[in-house]
């Protein structure tokens, strides 16, 4: 991180000799308009990604809850998919969701539903690739399971006697029981949803790849920020673009620390006695 940050008042391109430039690179990171789609396309693609695997996640895991002894089983099966390398769920985002010969779609066509140009149309670029990422949750699910199971059954019972339904019961008690893990989760993935890579380098920049697209709709942030790097090897100009990643993650976290302490609940929190 210092190297960075040294580097990142130079002219450092890898190969040549070094020079300092001083606030010339942090000047261009408001000059750049690749800077702001790119931060814009990331801020855009957390906000979709992180609540549906959160949602979902959490609807797997109080499933698994009620499955009993099979809950081993199929969470092992949840889990595998997080062992997929991210640059086959890059694949196979093509392969899903090609918008003339896609599984996706042919499968929407069977309801008479006709699918959008996932690949094509900047639109749907990025719900497309939220929709793939899904497909890994099985981390958050894991977590969620473990929370769910520390929640006293005696809380439930006594909601039941004050006449509460299942909605209240879970907006009630489960969510407050289990805040502690939703806020973590929320956490860790804003934070790999902003690092996001290797599924859209994969899927639209990759070598050999011949996706085309009417806009920038998958130029993430880190993607842009490789391609400074190692493509036109600007590297004490990649190096002021991580730092103003690093600041942005920090807002965000430290924001997300602050709310946490209205909504989260600990059980014992005040006096442990």
């Amino acid at each position: 991180m210092i190297a960075s940050l040294v580097l990142s008042f130079t002219d450092y391109d890898g190969i040549g000799p070094t020079h300092n430039v001083g606030l010339d690179n942090y000047r261009q990171l408001f000059d750049d308009p690749s800077v702001a789609t790119s931060l814009l396309n990331t801020l855009v693609f957390t906000a979709l990604r992180v609540p549906l695997s959160m949602a979902l996640a959490l609807a797997l895991a109080m499933l698994l809850l009620r499955v009993g002894r099979a809950s081993g089983f199929f969470r092992t099966v949840f889990y595998l998919p997080v062992m997929t390398p991210s640059v086959a769920v890059g694949i196979l985002f093509l392969l899903l969701f090609n918008g003339n010969a896609g599984v996706v779609n042919k499968a929407l066509g069977l309801i008479g539903v006709t699918g959008p140009s996932w690949t094509t149309d900047s639109s749907w670029v990025k719900p497309g690739l939220v929709l793939t990422t899904l497909w890994a949750v099985g981390a958050t699910v894991v977590i969620y399971l473990a929370a769910l199971k520390t929640v006293p059954r005696e809380l439930y019972e006594a909601s039941e006697l004050d006449g509460a339904g299942r909605w209240a019961s879970f907006v009630h008690v489960t969510v407050p029981q289990i805040s502690g893990a939703l806020f973590f989760t929320l956490i860790v993935n804003t934070i790999a949803s902003l690092q996001t890579f290797t599924e859209a380098y994969t899927a639209f920049y990759g070598t050999g790849n011949t996706q085309t697209y009417s806009s920038d709709a998958a130029l993430f942030y880190v993607v842009y920020l490789f391609q400074q790097a190692f493509q036109f090897m600007h590297m004490g100009y990649a190096s002021a673009l991580s730092w103003l990643l690093f600041l942005v993650i920090l807002v965000i976290t430290v924001l997300q620390a602050r709310l946490s302490k209205r909504f989260v609940h600990y059980e014992y929190e005040g006096d442990p006695r």
